[in-house]
């Protein structure tokens, strides 16, 4: 009867003692929602260049440039006698802005701003990429306007109640000061 109770034993161990084997994930991603999303932000951004574009051709005034950070500008006041220099990483920059739609809605004026100071590529990640971009080109006492589509603005979320998502920017930026660091 031992005997017997042994080999029982020894047969259930060696069948139950089988090797771990890796589980299977029940599901799968395929990515299509990413893709779905590239797609529709190639979209949005081809919108938005193209709004820009018949802006840029209805404002006979300014001599616009694109820039290779994705926005457009051009000088109101540009000083082109100084041998003042654009401000560099760490320089603090004291500006002003106003933010409108291109319709010349404004969304946020001068005076609910205020004069801004700013460490170039060093802080206050709460202003928007294209001031970030564009106080670089900027030199001491000149006045900018520059295009900025969504992407380069507040984006999908917007801000606040003042500026709706996906909202192309227009921004008068007048770079007030600059010291160096």
């Amino acid at each position: 009867m031992r005997i017997l109770l042994f080999l029982c034993f020894v047969l259930l161990t060696s069948v139950s003692c089988k090797e771990l084997e890796a589980r299977k994930p029940i599901t799968r991603s395929s990515g299509s929602n990413i893709k779905e999303s590239i797609e529709r932000n190639k979209d949005l951004i081809a919108q938005e260049e193209n709004l820009i574009k018949e802006f840029i051709k209805k404002d006979t005034v300014n001599n616009y440039i694109a820039s290779s950070q994705g926005y457009w500008y051009a000088y109101s006041v540009k000083d082109s006698l100084s041998n003042s220099m654009n401000p560099s990483v760490g320089d603090l920059a004291k500006f002003t802005y106003n933010l409108k739609t291109l319709n010349g809605n404004t969304l946020l004026s001068k005076k609910e701003v205020g004069q801004v100071i700013t460490q170039i590529d060093q802080s206050n990640q709460e202003l928007i990429s294209g001031i970030r971009d564009g106080l670089k080109i900027m030199k001491e006492g000149e006045t900018v306007i520059f295009l900025f589509p969504s992407h380069k603005g507040y984006g999908y979320y917007g801000f606040e109640d003042k500026i709706p998502s996906n909202t192309t920017l227009l921004c008068e930026l007048t770079l007030l000061q600059i010291k160096q660091q």
